[in-house]
């Protein structure tokens, strides 16, 4: 199917595309893993939690937590959990800041986002914002490795390839949040990075993925 390139210029061919074969032996043991570790995860960080909750609410009184709709795997809705980084009127003066976008495609990124509060910059900074996605995990709504879930707005300006990213769950972290994370604005570049994942995934690829995250959030080098 063929595209318009981004400056209406030319018609593009659109990618071709060889979906993966199906892991059912994979995906049960994926599945297990996630519910075994997010639920350590979630017993083991529940002081920060704590701390975290309490701090958002002591620095301008808004709700603790915030709920998005995202999507996952085959393009179905969910709820997705961050704890509040931005404050309240966020989602209403996006809009606004659009022509500020530094992301070359469909999502959006920029660099000083104005909407973000003085605590909401250090758990950005820290991935700490993304923990309560532990529990969409549970849910099975995520799991802990695949494609980072997008915004409907986002997928309706997909073309068929990129739409692949939908092919599996999405996930808390993947290769595009271990190599580069937001100093990649390029978002070709980032749904190539999600494909190779697809192609690969593997429960050796999934723990190699966990350690570069671990390792990522470790040094600070960019932000999830």
């Amino acid at each position: 199917m063929p595209t318009v390139d981004k400056d209406n210029s030319a018609i593009l061919p659109e990618k071709e595309y060889q979906p993966p074969a199906p892991k059912p032996g994979y995906d049960v043991c994926k599945r297990i893993a996630d519910l075994v570790l997010s639920i350590l995860a979630l017993v083991l960080l529940s002081p920060v939690f704590l701390i975290v909750a309490i701090a958002i609410k002591c620095e301008d009184g808004g709700k603790v937590f915030y709920t998005s709709t995202r999507l996952t795997k085959g393009g179905k809705e969910f709820k997705m959990f961050k704890f509040r980084s931005m404050y309240p009127d966020a989602d209403k003066r996006l809009d606004e800041l659009m022509k500020y976008n530094e992301v070359k495609g469909p999502a959006f990124k920029m660099k000083d986002d104005p909407r973000i509060t003085k605590v909401g910059k250090f758990i950005r900074k820290t991935s700490i914002d993304e923990l309560p996605q532990l529990l969409n995990i549970i849910a099975g709504q995520m799991t802990i490795i695949g494609p980072r879930p997008p915004l409907p707005r986002e997928v309706a300006q997909y073309t068929p390839y990129q739409m692949h990213r939908l092919d599996v769950k999405t996930g808390l972290s993947c290769y595009h949040e271990c190599q580069g994370r937001s100093d990649d604005t390029d978002f070709d570049a980032w749904v190539e990075s999600d494909l190779k994942y697809i192609r690969e995934r593997s429960i050796w690829t999934d723990i190699k993925v966990i350690f570069w995250t671990v390792r990522v959030v470790i040094t600070g080098k960019g932000a999830m």
